[in-house]
């Protein structure tokens, strides 16, 4: 469908919500298929949710980080997301839709078929809306990405004044990603696809995830959190 309805050129980014390929490639449930375990009526009761929803968050975490106020989780394939990503919003009443459990296979998956559709090379980006911790507010973040790095890696180049740059990593694809999510819209905007065109080219690398070993915050919950 989006290359019947949009112009693709070499070289362009594609930005699609995770939600639209999930109900594409059927990862959603109905809650009346799922039994709650005494865990999730548990964090139900201490988190006022539908203990069914609570089990299909459990059932797509790797491992829970926080309880509450709501349960904040790592999923399998490195992403840390409040209730695991699992959605009740635009799917019909009584289902839940799971991101997709590979995000990264997802996009490379998706810009082969383009590939072979359009014999255009393209990049791709999975995305998810999150929030952001010490700021109100979602915004568009890249699960998955395949075409190009996810990182701009800035060490070693100097800056306007001969500086030597040294920590300076730019997430790029989470900034294509939050605008993508502005361009999409949330609630009943229906726009599932954005294309970006003459987007100039970057190196360095795909280690967005920081290591447990690096990443402080996780370390503070987990003291907090004994569960």
């Amino acid at each position: 469908m989006i290359c019947e309805k949009v112009e693709i050129h070499n070289g362009d980014i594609l930005s699609l919500a995770s939600t639209i390929y999930s109900k594409a490639k059927g990862y959603t449930k109905s809650l009346s298929e799922i039994t709650p375990s005494p865990q999730a009526v548990r964090l139900g009761k201490l988190n006022g949710e539908d203990p069914r929803f609570v089990q299909a968050v459990l059932d797509a975490s790797k491992e829970i980080l926080m309880e509450h106020p709501f349960i904040l989780s790592e999923l399998p394939f490195g992403h840390i997301g409040v209730r695991a990503g699992v959605d009740q919003s635009n799917i019909d009443d009584g289902h839940v839709i799971f991101l997709p459990p590979d995000p990264m296979q997802a996009a490379a998956e998706v810009r082969e078929e383009i590939k072979r559709i359009t014999g255009k090379t393209i990049g791709v980006i999975i995305t998810d809306t999150c929030g952001r911790s010490f700021r109100r507010g979602q915004t568009g973040h890249a699960i998955g990405w395949s075409g190009f790095t996810a990182i701009r890696d800035f060490r070693g180049d100097t800056d306007l004044f001969g500086h030597k740059l040294k920590i300076t990593e730019e997430a790029v694809v989470d900034e294509i990603a939050g605008f993508a999510n502005f361009v999409m819209g949330e609630s009943n905007n229906g726009v599932p696809a954005v294309i970006f065109h003459n987007c100039p080219s970057w190196t360095g690398h795909d280690e967005i995830y920081f290591s447990k070993s690096e990443d402080i915050t996780r370390k503070l919950l987990k003291g907090h959190n004994p569960s």
